[in-house]
């Protein structure tokens, strides 16, 4: 079905004139229609106007134009980017009728370069929290087992992929809430370098911590979206010039380089099994590289430097809304702001001078090493009504972010990081590895991850887990969706 195809290999049937765009489109809306009752991954949407540009798209090829790089292929926004006509609700009650006039720079960009926007994707409340879900839009569901969490904050992104109901879409990610989705529902996600993808909504223009990146059911789908939306732009003040390694897939010889390893990164709180199942596949997978060492930069102060400056950009964010009326934010938004208040300019100046020194150790590690292997996520998926984990061996987390560490310390980094799906972990569900690169080296470190994920294909035991889609349209079909599903209109 066309719905199961990958990106790319639409892209090349689209350019032979093999398929339609309209038929493209149509089989993505019928997948939704299908399982997105069930799944929650999409919230806002726009089938008739997709249909429109979808038929657009087809004359366009019909006429002899040329064509842009992903051209007629639908696309899923996630519900924190503006597009015209469409509600950016944040996955909040305050802004459930906050339709946006334009498109937002990325969205603006992705249109240029051929993509028809299909909808909106469901994220937690405000974007912040470990699993998809709110009270405006329903809680999205893990498509491998819908008893767990899809994870946060791209979490309707992620699924949208897992499942085909589109070939592409974006996410974004400050501490993990691109990585986790794509490690939790086994797909690729990739965090760019901070620049590489021009950001107009980033509340501090100098921070590299919130970067848009793209996602993919496949490694090659992730980075045909990566280089479509990379580019420098003026308004982003860490804008970097294009990658030239962008202009053309490359082939990495992955036999000439050295890798480190590492279950913690020297500071995180790791699943015992999550170990286990990262040692395990690392056992097999090191064989492919010149060399692998256990090792990490020194990340020991991570902890406290996210602390303060998260909390910086929450009181810049939240500040005005908390003091007129706390009790609309979320509680995570709350416990960030009340937290961020006991804070003071000594601690930001320390803050940002150890952060200064955490990102020169990790580029000096690069000079020794050419890759970074972690778990993806510190614990396999959880269900739904545990909200975040609580604790990790017996050790309790601190805070709803604190379990998230694996991906928050590369965070801080500076590095690009990608996550593609290793197999199953200890629970029986997907399992994701983290693989950081050096700074800058977005395209290829997209190209090396392409690479493994063709390595790992024929071996059940590393490759990405399939999704048993019919059992899933026979439980959406047995199952009343919820009352928020219901009411969505645009």
């Amino acid at each position: 079905m066309l719905a199961d195809l990958s990106a790319v290999e639409l892209r090349g049937l689209i350019g032979a004139k093999a398929v339609s765009p309209v038929e493209v489109m149509q089989a993505s809306l019928d997948r939704i229609a299908d399982l997105n009752p069930l799944l929650v991954a999409f919230c806002d949407m726009r089938p008739e106007a997709a249909l429109a540009e979808a038929q657009a798209a087809e004359a366009a090829i019909m006429r002899g134009d040329s064509l842009p790089p992903l051209h007629g292929l639908p696309i899923g926004i996630k519900d924190m980017n503006d597009v015209a006509g469409l509600r950016t609700t944040y996955g909040s009650y305050l802004y459930q009728d906050n339709v946006a006039a334009k498109d937002e720079f990325i969205v603006a960009l992705l249109r240029k370069q051929g993509a028809i926007v299909v909808g909106k994707t469901n994220i937690p409340e405000l974007g912040f929290g470990a699993t998809s879900s709110n009270q405006l839009w329903g809680t999205t569901c893990n498509p491998h087992d819908i008893r767990y969490t899809a994870a946060g904050s791209s979490g309707g992104t992620a699924v949208a992929l897992a499942t085909g109901m589109v070939p592409l879409a974006m996410g974004s990610d400050f501490a993990g809430s691109l990585r986790t989705p794509a490690a939790f529902n086994g797909i690729t996600g990739i965090r760019p370098s901070a620049g590489t993808v021009a950001n107009e909504r980033r509340a501090f223009g100098f921070s590299p911590f919130n970067v848009e990146g793209p996602m993919g059911r496949e490694a090659r789908d992730a980075r045909l979206l990566l280089s479509a939306m990379a580019g420098p732009q003026n308004f982003d003040p860490l804008s970097q010039r294009r990658d030239l390694g962008f202009d053309a897939p490359g082939t990495p010889d992955l036999a000439g380089l050295r890798i480190a390893l590492s279950e913690d990164l020297g500071f995180c709180p790791v699943d015992n099994g999550v170990r286990a199942t990262f040692r395990a596949k690392m056992a097999r997978v090191a064989g492919f590289f010149r060399s692998a060492d256990e090792a990490s930069p020194d990340l020991s102060t991570v902890d406290r430097v996210l602390q303060v400056m998260r909390s910086l950009e929450f009181l810049y964010d939240f500040k005005e809304i908390y003091d007129r009326d706390k009790s609309a934010l979320a509680d995570n938004v709350v416990y960030e702001v009340e937290r961020a208040l006991t804070l003071g300019i000594p601690d930001a100046a320390w803050a940002l001078g150890e952060h200064a020194r955490i990102h020169r150790a990790s580029q000096a590690f690069f000079d020794r090493y050419d890759l970074l292997f972690t778990p993806a996520a510190s614990v396999p998926p959880f269900r739904h009504e545990d909200e975040w984990p609580r604790q990790i061996n017996g050790e309790p987390m601190a805070n709803y972010l604190r379990w998230e560490a694996i991906a928050y310390g590369v965070t801080l980094m500076g590095n690009p990081a990608v996550v593609i799906p290793c197999g199953k972990g200890p629970d029986g569900l997907p399992f994701g590895l983290q693989i950081v690169g050096p700074l800058h080296r977005d395209a290829w470190l997209a190209d090396v991850a392409v690479a493994l994920e063709a390595l790992f294909a024929p071996d059940a035991d590393l490759c990405r887990p399939m999704i048993d889609l019919t059992g899933l349209m026979l439980a959406a079909k047995n199952r009343e969706p919820n009352i928020q599903q219901k009411r969505k209109t645009t």
